[in-house]
């Protein structure tokens, strides 16, 4: 079958009312590993911006106004459509955000996944019969947003927009889509063009590939009533501010530097590999990636020394060969993770493993001896780095992990997980996994995180998505018009 990739729909345009040139000039799209042009889009200018949000918000009524069974069709096809030829976002997906193949493969599953729950989405019961004390009928009922403004991130662009969009259609709304620059394909157009194929109708999905002026523009439209953006703390904290004047919603899932916790019964070699898994799966450009690992000190030195050996035994290189690692995103991010290590180990860190690269092919790094006031441990890197600390008691180690600002994700690693069960309530954790790693995401479950992880509405599970994307409204409804005294 003929992949997307051979037949780029979006070679020199953005989508908004079909496939046409935006006035904000190309945008080329290159391989970071290789720097090869995949393809060049079209930026969108404000202009474009506006035309988008004025056919979204005619469109998006006529959408709503479709039986849930058309909503859910639509959905239905395009997992369908995905599932069936996986390589028409795969194939995107390892040039253009450094993927290696497995992940993926992995997350074109979440992407279809996604899509699946948000069909199911469109017939789920969407109110509730209240209680009054009146002889009437009292209803509060969900009612769609109107139109949603989408702005995510490069690292897994494709479900990281789709976590956004596919819910967000399903209950009758419109959504504009600014994906990441660096990946407007994966995490756009070819999202665009899937659900084109799947018959969604013109004007209700809009894909603006642009710079943060777009995005800034996006955030403080009158027009857009909710901004849903998935990002780092940063650009969350300003997102935030710049919506708070418009009383508009925003839901923000930021960033995390989480941490994995091995109890002193763990078995070292199976916790290494949770740990590596955790660190170093796409280069550790992940929100929930394992940025602390607190280890007994009964057992610290055989865990660096597995969680070392499987670092240098992980091959990295281009991912278009089939290698596991793929590079960083851009020379930005590659001089950022260094400077962290390299600071890291300047301030008494011991570099047990990595530390070193080849263009944007940073080496998996282990980091042992980190203390608590180094930033390699307490900032978000962001790279494929695995800070190494020491504890003596549980307590002491809870402390720890909630000393971070950040609370996304939590990993226990025990041959008790009763008792790691037990544990939960004192953690500050959006997600805590027993026996798993910090990276775990399902369509099925609401995602989010706590403090400077997030704000908002949670994604996944029909409850979660219904208080994201969706207002309340109460109705009620009485045989005879009321009596007054006025």
């Amino acid at each position: 079958m003929t992949t997307l990739l051979t037949t780029p729909l979006w070679q020199g345009t953005l989508f908004s009312d079909g496939w046409r040139a935006g006035s904000g000039g190309p945008l080329t799209v290159k391989a970071p590993g290789t720097d090869a042009v995949i393809a060049t889009v079209s930026q969108a200018g404000l202009d474009d911006l506006d035309h988008a949000v004025a056919s979204a918000t005619i469109a998006q009524k006529g959408w709503a106004k479709q039986p849930y069974s058309t909503r859910a069709a639509v959905m239905l096809k395009a997992a369908q459509l995905l599932e069936a030829d996986p390589t028409r976002l795969t194939d995107v997906l390892v040039p253009e955000s450094g993927s290696g193949q497995g992940k993926a493969g992995f997350e074109v599953g979440l992407v279809v996944t996604e899509l699946q729950e948000s069909a199911a989405l469109a017939s789920h019961p969407y109110g509730e019969l209240l209680r009054s004390v009146k002889d009437r009928t009292s209803i509060a009922r969900r009612v769609p947003l109107g139109v949603v403004g989408v702005i995510s991130p490069f690292n897994f662009p494709a479900i990281l927009s789709m976590r956004s969009v596919a819910p967000a259609l399903a209950v009758g709304n419109a959504v504009i889509l600014k994906p990441d620059p660096r990946t407007s394909i994966s995490g756009g157009l070819a999202l665009a063009a899937l659900f084109e194929e799947a018959r969604l109708p013109s004007g209700v999905l809009h894909v603006l590939p642009g710079d943060g002026a777009i995005g800034a523009a996006l955030v403080t439209h009158p027009d857009v009533p909710c901004i849903s953006f998935t990002g780092s703390t940063a650009a969350g904290r300003k997102i935030g501010a710049a919506a708070a004047p418009l009383l508009k919603r925003v839901h923000l899932e930021l960033g995390g530097n989480n941490a994995m916790l091995v109890l002193p019964d763990a078995d070292v070699q199976a916790a290494a590999s949770v740990g590596a898994w955790g660190s170093f799966l796409h280069q550790g450009q992940i929100c929930m990636t394992t940025g602390r690992h607190l280890v007994h000190r009964s057992m610290a030195a055989q865990y660096v020394a597995a969680l070392a050996e499987k670092a240098n035994g992980i091959p990295v290189g281009d991912p278009t060969q089939g290698l596991p690692l793929g590079p960083l995103i851009d020379d930005r991010q590659r001089d950022r993770v260094h400077g962290y290590v390299t600071a890291a180990v300047e301030h008494g860190a011991t570099l047990s493993a990595g530390g070193d690269y080849d263009g944007l092919y940073y080496r998996p790094t282990v980091l042992a001896d980190v203390a608590v006031d180094n930033p390699a441990w307490t900032d978000e890197i962001f790279g494929p780095v695995a800070p190494v600390q020491v504890y003596d008691d549980v307590d002491e180690a809870i402390e720890t992990i909630n000393a971070s600002e950040y609370g996304l994700s939590v990993s226990i690693i025990t041959s008790n997980p009763y008792a790691a069960y037990e544990l939960c309530d004192r953690i500050e954790s959006g997600a805590v996994h027993i026996n798993d790693a910090t990276v775990d995401d399902e369509a099925v479950i609401p995602f989010g995180g706590t403090k400077a992880s997030g704000v908002g509405g949670r994604f996944g599970g029909p409850q979660a998505n219904l208080d994201t994307f969706t207002e309340t409204q109460w109705v009620t409804m009485q045989g005879s018009v009321e009596r007054y005294p006025f």
